[in-house]
């Protein structure tokens, strides 16, 4: 009687836990995609020279999201995981009402520091924290809380691109202001809520051993290649993945025509479906990691390159399917990275994985705008973007080498522990 109380308070712990952090999962993301529509009104707004200028605000925001995040995987080795994941929610929330509030670019800038650096308490914490709460079912418990970003990049940019185009015709260039204050402002409500309503998190009910030195992140040079070089490799992934939202804004308005509106509810659709796939994928990949996640890669690098050939209805079911099948890979990845390594590690382990792949992936949000502007009149045509897209299909196809890195980090890491 006893011990089916127990596993019932454990299962909802659990529950409880999945459903919280997938709502904070969704924030994170929110605020990551939320500016994607509104380049060009910031461009009008700060009299930017270029477009350029008013993507970099993006590279900045993700370079600060990904720059402390081992710094921050220590701490969710040490410390408690459900405070780094409020606090972290209300620093990113309260950098977007900065942003808001920017009377110029200088300030903006430090305002998107401010957000990234609470942005980048989110993966190490959570990450480690749901595995170790599923060590058995990895893929599909993150695979879970991957639906909440998949709601939060599906609100971003199709809120903050339907807010600002409904308030252009009355606040002009400064509309862009307004989403960013109101998300900014909801997302310091959900991290009181978060603080109010989350857990500790539950420790192992095996005793530590006192004293115990602190482990190594991987005991041998031939792990540390392993991880590096897969880390490496992934960025260009990440590169892929977050230009297909600023590349795909500027193509959409410019070559296209799309309005401000449109092109919110367009790039949302990059997301939306992976409220399905994630979990969907990450269930079939607890039998096959390597192999699910190296077909839906595939297909996603199809879909990538025929893109701009596609007509100009044929857009929004394009990029469906492109999300439904290259955001899955996300929560596949983190498994099979999660599962190399012992529990003890897993927060340093993750915070330096997307250290090194995102912060040189999301460098894509300024390099697209400049490529943008290196068009020159050709930003106006499609034909322009054909080579651009082709580029970014190809990057796909090179980070598939990652998995043979994570495969071989998993086998050694097993030797090393059997021997």
């Amino acid at each position: 009687m006893f011990l089916d109380e127990s596993m019932s308070t454990d299962t909802q712990h659990k529950t409880r836990a999945l459903w919280l952090v997938g709502a904070l999962h969704a924030f994170t993301h929110i605020y990551h995609v939320a500016l994607l529509p509104l380049y060009l009104l910031m461009q009008r707004d700060f009299g930017f020279s270029s477009v350029g200028q008013a993507t970099a605000l993006v590279t900045v925001l993700m370079v600060t999201y990904y720059l402390p995040s081992y710094y921050l995987g220590v701490l969710a080795d040490r410390m408690s995981r459900k405070k780094l994941l409020g606090w972290g929610l209300f620093i990113n929330a309260a950098g977007f009402v900065g942003l808001a509030l920017a009377p110029n670019y200088g300030w903006a800038l430090v305002a998107v520091i401010v957000a990234g650096i609470g942005g980048s308490f989110y993966h190490p914490a959570a990450t480690a924290m749901i595995v170790r709460m599923y060590p058995n079912n990895a893929g599909r418990a993150l695979g879970f809380i991957g639906m909440g970003a998949s709601v939060g990049f599906f609100i971003g940019p199709i809120y903050a691109g339907w807010r600002a185009g409904a308030l252009e015709a009355v606040l002009g260039a400064a509309a862009w202001r307004r989403p960013v204050l109101e998300l900014g402002l909801l997302g310091i409500v959900a991290a009181g809520l978060f603080a109010w309503f989350a857990d500790e998190e539950k420790t192992s009910p095996v005793k530590p051993v006192a004293d115990a030195p602190p482990q190594k992140l991987f005991p041998t040079g031939a792990l540390w290649a392993c991880f590096l070089a897969s880390a490496f490799v992934f960025c260009l992934r990440d590169f892929a993945g977050a230009s297909m939202g600023s590349l795909g804004s500027l193509f959409l308005q410019q070559a296209h025509g799309y309005s401000i509106g449109l092109t919110g509810v367009v790039i949302s659709c990059i997301f939306l479906p992976s409220a399905i796939s994630n979990p969907l994928f990450g269930h079939f990949s607890d039998r096959g990691r390597k192999r699910w996640t190296t077909a839906v890669l595939l297909i996603a690098t199809v879909l990538i390159a025929v893109f701009p050939h596609v007509p100009k209805a044929w857009a929004i079911p394009t990029l469906l399917a492109y999300g439904f099948f290259f955001m899955a890979s996300y929560p596949m990845v983190e498994a099979m990275l999660m599962e190399s390594v012992p529990d003890a590690v897993r927060g340093r382990v993750f915070g330096l994985f997307i250290t090194i792949g995102g912060l040189l992936g999301n460098l894509s949000h300024w390099i697209a705008g400049d490529a943008v502007k290196r068009l020159g009149a050709r930003a106006a045509t499609i034909e322009g973007y054909f080579p651009l897209y082709l580029g970014l299909a190809a990057f796909v196809v090179i980070s598939l080498l990652g998995l043979v890195g994570l495969h071989a980090l998993r086998k050694r890491e097993g030797m090393e522990v059997t021997s």
